[in-house]
């Protein structure tokens, strides 16, 4: 899987402003009420990443979630992400950010 550019990462992100690239990795925090509401959101992204075989890495901090995407195989962000349109469902409806 071929690596995306820097312009190609850009245009994805300019369709997803509410995720950003850092330091190689698609990446956005989700902010919830509470831990089990945070909780319920991984569980969720679990879910829909064994689905689709493409699993972010997670970090949980109480209340705040941060999903990163990357292929490690391709060193970084790849064509197979676009953007993080694997996770745009991300979109949690009780998340704060």
């Amino acid at each position: 899987m071929a690596k995306l550019t820097e312009a190609e990462i850009e245009k994805a992100l300019a369709a997803t402003p509410d995720w950003s690239e850092v330091s190689g990795e698609i990446q956005r925090t989700f902010e919830f009420g509470n831990f089990r509401e945070a909780m319920r959101f991984v569980n969720a992204i679990a879910e829909a990443a064994e689905r689709a075989q493409h699993h972010p890495d997670i970090m949980i901090r109480y209340n705040r979630v941060t999903l990163s995407v990357s292929t490690h195989d391709a060193g970084g962000s790849c064509r197979r992400h676009r953007g993080p349109q694997p996770h745009r469902r991300s979109r949690a409806p009780t998340s704060r950010r």
